[in-house]
């Protein structure tokens, strides 16, 4: 007979160990039986019975699915692509909204992105993916109009939901002309968002205006301004010599908004009478027209012409045919370029600013990207590195002000934003808080820190502030809408080290990614260009008076300066920065400036080989004595690597005073305290002729390797014949051809869906090139005692071991590390390594250098048996140390056909409970996907479609955080953040703010979420409050609505409340 039957199954502990469930017979809650069950006695069969079925159903169980783990993982890790931080990548179009104080920048790709006080950020994409031509803001509403490149033209609202303000499509619409017109007569050329906010107007090539209604983009044809009858008054002899053409530009009357200002391009201006429908003034201009602009009083407005001249004209009240006021050529008289672009600023002092784009002289300055600020005998013409895409003045904008009174100038120009500053003397640039240029020298790597100490925190703050001091300290002028995102919870530091040898600091806690500190390794090198070369140096006499502006310098002086790894160890402030030519420096935190010699130590890593000869770039040459370095990191001592072969990994050990560097070489230790090299392995084999090459010759790698292949399968043939035997017959033979083309048919349609793992050929090119390097504490010759470690792995699937002896801190200087290999292993496989990782006997990784020290982090347990997991590009490796036996393994590509490119351990903390958080695996690969691999049982928990697999330059920049996030390039200009954790999550959550502004009739409430009735016939607007799913129904609903705003909020109400 069997026993009672077991009682209902306990929870399970979260965790990869917490599978196995109490019986019933082990105490607990399950094993008390009330008396009326324990009464009940049940017949033997009935036991068997409900045995069986149990085992039945277990066996429908997916193998491994475990509700709680799987409740757990849902409360751990959730993907999210939350901020892009950096600079729009090619920028098309610029807006500006003094209402709102907000910008909007349009990218070639159709994204359009606003921005307002630091951390107001929203995004919106097209869905045509068309470039954005123009932005334009609606008068005095949150709402904007983007036109694209296809003619569409695409209306936007700021709408407030769930206590945050979105960015949402409203409606778009294309300009139809008639049938059979030519795709000219509607081709939108200039748009004006009138002041009444209920019509557009838009210009057209054929130098028709349409007028269209808000914002339902009905176009009031009744209402459309024609080029036949824009010509009735203007003199014959001038309708003859230069006729409409397209339309240039919309102006309307800046105290009179039924009159427009209309600028055609063969350089016929009218002044329209919106009530009238006709012209009451014509201003014939002789040059083609760029653009106009009106003075603040209505009294004058300026136009700017092709031939690099402007104009002033006046505007009477009387039928005298205007002549112009003033015609000047700023940079004549010789030829120049357009002026696209003009503002007329008045002020307090009677002197205006005249401010503009181009002009200039086209035989000496006709590549140059210049805007001119003319104020009385001041002049200055800001010379951009990169074409300026367009250009705004924020100025006073109360309808009852004076004067203009500008206050800054903001420029978008292709490769940066460029705020300058024109209350201060000398015009000083504003230092911007976001879109930074984060390529203004090409991105060559990428290093996080988290959890930065306040005290190096505040030091990097305190060294980068000395760089800053020609910014001016002019709050950030573009300060519309309220951050309402809650604090970092920490300080993070991400570090990107760039092409022209520069490392950039960058406050990554946030939403904004903000420019702390820049530092610059050349002054420890001998390059064509002086440091201190200034390039803003003028003559005085200079004309025009170019001064150089912005950051953006795509040009290296020479490209072995590139940074290549770094390496920051928070507690200490000491930061490893190593390079393309082999250049490996060691810097600590200096709070002043400071003069003196930077120590220099060769690392031979071919010093046991013979018959090698280095083909690449030769070394950097170092300056001979001392060098002066401004506050900051400033290097003490340098190691340089020969061959001069790119440095390919890189740790540091700030607690030992070590630092580990790998090349395609081989690998060395550098003792940074002595400043004495502790050893060097050679890790080429013979037939690594290409790491012999250097980079610049890895192109002629691709027939080798084409050669190769082919090689491999000829042999491949010619054994399976010699196998089979040289006397068979043909039909043997062909017989076995078959076969092996069938099966190589066979696999090349399994790749790359699944494989199987082949070891890999020793003749595979760079199989020496170092991956990876780790320092640990564990136990490596025999398991009672445990010492420091030097672990390092190679492409070809080699791990080194090396027992290191620290003398102790008294004898630290007296005494020399002393390193011996102990450990060499080598996987079947030969997949390069590309992560090592040692777990204590609690399974949890081994903590940082000092973290221990600093009380933040617990100490490893000693106790337990240590564990040595090696992550190679095709599986996950568990070995047990010291033996080095193999316990557990998960072979990735074979299952998914995919390759490990970046590796990382990341902790994931619950979002339901602080108590509990897990070290887990966080996986890039090949394809894009990030996988989350459990420690340290290596089992999948979730993977997330990340990067397009043809992305390969995002995959080989991303990074991961410690705390479940990571960044990769989208664009060279542009990082994109994302989250794998339900805990860590910085994203944009702002709102912008609406004041009550009561015009024509249109009032406008706090929150911008709803609008009084208006004009427009039958256009409900509640649609852009619901979600997605509910946008299709409120469309449909649009024009049975009432323009009532009683009926506006019954229905949304109602569809609210069937949402929730």
């Amino acid at each position: 007979m069997r026993g009672p039957a077991p009682a209902a199954p306990l929870p399970e502990v979260p965790g990869e160990g917490g599978r196995r469930r109490r019986r019933a017979g082990e105490g607990g809650a399950g094993a008390e039986r009330s008396e009326a069950g324990a009464a009940r006695l049940q017949a033997p069969q009935d036991f068997w019975c409900q045995d069986t079925t149990a085992r039945k159903m277990r066996r429908f169980l997916r193998p491994g699915h475990d509700p709680v783990r799987e409740r757990l993982k849902r409360d751990l890790f959730q993907f999210n692509k939350t901020v892009e931080h950096g600079f729009p990548h090619q920028p098309s179009a610029l807006g500006y909204s003094p209402f709102l104080r907000l910008m909007a920048i349009g990218t070639r790709s159709g994204a359009i992105k606003l921005y307002g006080s630091p951390g107001v950020e929203f995004m919106g994409l097209h869905e045509e993916n068309n470039t954005v031509m123009q932005i334009h803001f609606i008068p005095d509403q949150c709402q904007l109009v983007t036109l694209l490149d296809d003619n569409s033209l695409h209306l936007w609202s700021l709408k407030q939901h769930s206590g945050a303000s979105e960015l949402r499509e409203e409606h778009r619409f294309t300009l139809k002309g008639p049938p059979g017109s030519p795709p000219s007569a509607t081709q939108i050329t200039a748009v004006l968002p009138h002041s009444s906010r209920e019509v557009l107007y838009l210009g057209t090539e054929s130098g028709n205006i349409f007028v269209v209604e808000l914002p339902s983009f009905r176009v009031l044809e009744d209402r459309t301004i024609t080029s036949e009858g824009v010509l009735q008054r203007v003199p014959e002899d001038y309708c003859n010599r230069r006729s409409c053409e397209l339309v240039e530009a919309l102006r309307e009357h800046p105290k009179n908004p039924d009159q427009i200002l209309i600028g055609y391009s063969r350089g016929l201006i009218v002044l329209w009478d919106l009530q009238n429908n006709k012209a009451t003034h014509h201003f014939l201009g002789s040059q083609q027209l760029e653009n106009l602009y009106w003075q603040r009083d209505g009294s004058k407005f300026i136009s700017c012409h092709y031939d690099g001249s402007y104009t002033q004209w006046p505007v009477s009240s009387d039928n005298r045919q205007p002549e112009p006021l003033e015609n000047l050529v700023p940079y004549g008289p010789f030829p120049c370029k357009a002026i696209s672009k003009i503002y007329w600023q008045t002020t307090k002092n009677g002197l205006p600013y005249i401010i503009f784009q181009g002009g200039m002289p086209r035989a000496s300055y006709g590549d140059r990207h210049s805007i001119s600020v003319v104020h009385g005998s001041q002049q200055t013409a800001f010379d951009f590195t990169s074409r300026v895409i367009d250009f705004f003045i924020i100025f006073s904008s109360e309808p009852t002000a004076e004067f203009d009174d500008p206050s800054a100038m903001v420029v978008l120009a292709e490769e940066e934003l460029v705020v300058i500053d024109l209350k201060t003397a000398g015009w000083p640039a504003v230092h911007p808080p976001y879109l930074a240029s984060l390529h203004c020298s090409a991105i060559t790597c990428s290093h996080h820190v988290s959890n930065i100490p306040l005290k190096l925190w505040e030091r990097i703050i305190s060294a980068g502030s000395k760089q800053n001091i020609h910014y001016s300290n002019m709050p950030w002028p573009i300060d519309g809408g309220t951050n309402i995102a809650p604090d970092p919870p920490q300080r993070d530091l991400l570090l990107t080290g760039h092409e022209d040898g520069t490392v950039r600091f960058w406050d990554a806690s946030g939403v904004c990614l903000h420019l702390l500190y820049k530092l610059s390794t050349v002054r420890v090198f001998l390059t064509d260009a002086d440091p201190n070369d200034n390039m803003n140096t003028l003559g005085e006499d200079e004309w025009p008076p170019l001064r150089k502006v912005g950051t953006f310098d795509p040009y290296s002086d020479d490209p072995r300066l590139g940074i290549q790894k770094i390496y920051l160890c928070k507690y200490s402030g000491y930061l490893a920065v190593a390079g393309t030519a082999g250049q490996v420096l060691v810097m600590e935190l200096n709070d002043e400036d400071a003069e003196h010699v930077v120590d220099h130590a060769e690392a031979d890593l071919l010093q046991d080989q013979e018959g090698y000869r280095w083909k690449g770039h030769e070394k950097l040459k170092t300056r001979d004595g001392p060098v002066r370095f401004e506050a900051g990191f400033q290097p003490f001592v340098l190691v340089q690597c020969q061959p001069p072969a790119v440095v390919t990994s890189l740790a540091l050990h700030s607690e030992w005073k070590l630092v580990a560097f790998g090349t395609s070489h081989g690998f060395g230790l550098f003792d940074h305290q002595q400043k004495r090299l502790v050893f060097v392995k050679c890790t080429l084999h013979p037939s690594d002729q290409l790491a012999l090459e250097g980079p610049l010759s890895r192109v002629k790698s691709l027939k080798k390797s084409l050669r190769q292949s082919f090689r491999r399968i000829r042999r491949s043939r010619v054994s399976s014949r010699k196998r089979r035997g040289g006397s068979g017959n043909a039909s043997e033979v062909q017989e076995a051809n078959a076969k092996f083309d069938q099966d190589t048919l066979q696999e090349m349609e399994l790749a790359p869906v699944q494989r199987k793992i082949e070891a890999r050929s020793a003749e595979d090119s760079f199989t020496g090139f170092v991956r990876t390097l780790y320092f640990a504490d564990t136990f490596l010759r025999d398991s009672s005692r445990h010492c420091p470690s030097l672990w390092a792995g190679t492409n070809g699937g080699t791990v080194y071991a090396f027992c290191l002896r620290v003398p102790p801190a008294e004898r630290r200087m007296d005494e020399p590390v002393r390193a011996e290999q102990a450990k060499e292993i080598q996987l079947m496989h030969r997949a390069p390594v590309v992560g090592i990782l040692v777990l204590d006997g609690r399974s949890t990784p081994l903590p940082e250098p000092l973290e221990v020290a600093h009380d933040l982090s617990k100490s490893p347990d000693m106790q337990g048996s240590h564990q040595l997991l090696v992550v190679s590009e095709e599986q996950f490796k568990v070995f047990t140390l010291p033996k080095v036996s193999s316990k557990l393994k998960l072979k990735l590509t074979a299952l998914e056909g995919c390759r490990v490119r970046k590796v990382t351990v990341a902790n994931f903390g619950s979002c339901k409970t602080d108590d509990y958080s897990e070290n887990d695996l966080a996986v890039l690969t090949n394809l894009g996907d990030i996988q989350i691999i459990s420690l340290p049982f290596l089992k999948l928990q979730i993977r997330y479609p990340c990067i397009r697999k043809e992305d390969v330059s995002g995959i080989a920049s991303c990074v991961f955080t410690k705390y479940g996030q990571g960044f990769y390039l989208i664009s060279p200009s542009e990082f994109e953040r994302f989250s794998l954790s339900t805990k860590w999550l910085v994203e944009p959550r702002c709102i912008v703010d609406v004041p009550e502004v009561t015009s024509n009739n249109h009032v406008h409430n706090k929150s911008g979420m709803e609008n009084a009735a208006r004009k427009s016939r039958g256009s409900g607007r509640s649609s852009g409050d619901y979600g997605e799913d509910e946008r299709k129904s409120g469309r449909l609903m649009e024009h049975a609505l009432l323009n009532d705003e009683k009926v506006l909020k019954e229905i949304q109400s109602t569809l609210e409340g069937g949402r929730g």
